[in-house]
């Protein structure tokens, strides 16, 4: 069992102070199961949307609800947004005997059900799969190979975990992406995966998407914007300022885990990563991930000229404002974009980001730090 320590003690930090917590991330990366540690050691009760039996107990929530004590978990509680409205009356009671957990994997939905009905009553948590602070900078390369959902980095051997991530794309494209209701068929949407993950660390086109999938843009767009709503892909917003240069003002978009992302490009181990073309941008994306895990209440963009030009990750945190450039080479050096990005952007701090092995200084404010140190850098600031 890995450890969750920080998860954990933010979610029971959030429900010392307020009347509920939501706990939001991706099917399958453990919310549940953290979810039933913590009611176990505090003594709760459980509701699960997606068993029947609990499901028909809350047909009247009032009456299922109203009495409990303690905590109360309600798991993929956006299956039942009338929910919310109910739990805005529990939790506005006087001296209210319990406390709410809320369990979701569909952020639209569920974000929504908090903003209308229970703005200013819970505290908002994302959980991913592992991070590399959680397994061990030891397994790194696993980690990065496999993702980091409980099941894939877990597996015992590499053919097991890629089958899992395998049948977890299938059974996501059919069953969960279907429940979005997107009005579309199962082979688009697994086409539309596909092809996201060869845009996987590029400005997003989505016309050029729609026309080799016969879709309007904004179709696409639409699409992918409920793929980022259920934490499968990220699309990172350009920065950009009167600065009297063309920037490019097109969001970048990542495949959230890489285990999912070699699974789509059909690398099934370390080893074929090593030789893959997609190399340096499946780093990317990793680190990248790993990075604002440790600034979660951080605004996160990147930046790019017409010139070429461009930072992968640029944030203003601690006061400061700090630029990282992800690397996968062991030795990287100066180059003219970085120069230019450590200029226009008035950066404090700039981290060029690699693997592993010691890190060193490239100029006045750059360094090159492995993304074990880099992590810690951030802890650094996110404590300040």
């Amino acid at each position: 069992m890995i450890s969750r320590l920080n998860f954990r003690e933010s979610i029971e930090r959030g429900l010392e102070y307020w009347p509920g917590v939501a706990l939001l991330g991706p099917r399958q990366c453990g919310k549940t199961t953290l979810a039933r540690q913590i009611a176990q050691d505090l003594g709760g009760k459980i509701f699960d949307l997606e068993n029947p039996v609990d499901a028909a107990a809350l047909e009247n929530p009032m009456l299922a609800l109203e009495s409990l004590r303690g905590l109360v978990v309600v798991d993929e509680v956006q299956r039942k947004p009338e929910l919310f409205l109910i739990l805005r009356v529990l939790m506005d009671r006087v001296g209210s005997p319990a406390k709410f957990l809320l369990l979701g994997s569909a952020s639209p939905f569920l974000v929504h059900g908090v903003t209308e009905s229970l703005a200013g009553r819970v505290a908002l948590i994302d959980l991913q799969g592992f991070l590399l602070n959680e397994v061990g900078a030891c397994d790194l390369t696993k980690l990065w190979a496999r993702g980091g959902f409980p099941r894939s980095f877990l597996a015992e051997n590499e053919s097991l975990s890629h089958g899992w991530r395998r049948d977890f794309l299938r059974t996501f494209i059919e069953k969960d992406f279907g429940n979005l209701a997107l009005g579309a068929t199962p082979s688009s949407l697994g086409r539309l995966w596909q092809m996201s993950a060869h845009y996987h660390g590029q400005t997003l086109n989505a016309s050029e998407i729609g026309r080799a999938l016969g879709e309007s843009y904004k179709t696409v767009q639409r699409h992918l914007e409920l793929l980022e709503g259920a934490f499968m892909i990220r699309m990172l917003k350009p920065w950009y300022e009167n600065l009297g240069k063309r920037l490019v003002r097109s969001p970048k978009l990542y495949i959230r885990d890489s285990g999912l992302l070699h699974s789509l490009l059909g690398i099934g181990s370390y080893d074929s990563l090593l030789g893959h073309p997609k190399i340096g941008a499946s780093w990317e994306g990793f680190a990248l991930e790993q990075v604002l895990a440790k600034l979660p209440k951080t605004d996160a963009w990147f930046w790019g000229t017409q010139g070429g030009a461009e930072l992968d990750l640029f944030v203003q945190a601690g006061g400061r404002r700090i630029g990282f450039e992800f690397k996968v080479g062991d030795a990287p050096k100066m180059t003219k974009s970085l120069s230019i990005a450590q200029t226009d952007l008035a950066l404090d701090e700039l981290v060029v980001v690699k693997p592993t092995g010691r890190g060193y200084s490239l100029e006045r404010k750059i360094r090159v730090l492995s993304l074990e140190e880099t992590l810690q850098f951030c802890s650094e600031i996110a404590e300040r």
